[in-house]
């Protein structure tokens, strides 16, 4: 998997309500244009509830 850009993950994920399941962020991120390398970095995601956009990033940091 190629690297995500934090910064444009959260582009994808604006507008989106806090907490949210992972198949929330991967719902949203799609309906908003998410590309391929981004939807399966939220793939990668444990099934948890993210609290914060942070929350996210570091997720997302510790699975690549």
């Amino acid at each position: 998997m190629a690297r995500i850009n934090p910064v444009q993950l959260q582009k994808h994920l604006k507008g989106i309500d806090y907490p949210a399941s992972k198949q929330e962020l991967i719902v949203h991120a799609q309906q908003h244009g998410a590309d391929e390398n981004a939807i399966s970095a939220l793939e990668s995601l444990p099934e948890d509830q993210y609290e914060t956009p942070t929350d996210v990033s570091r997720a997302i940091s510790e699975t690549e």
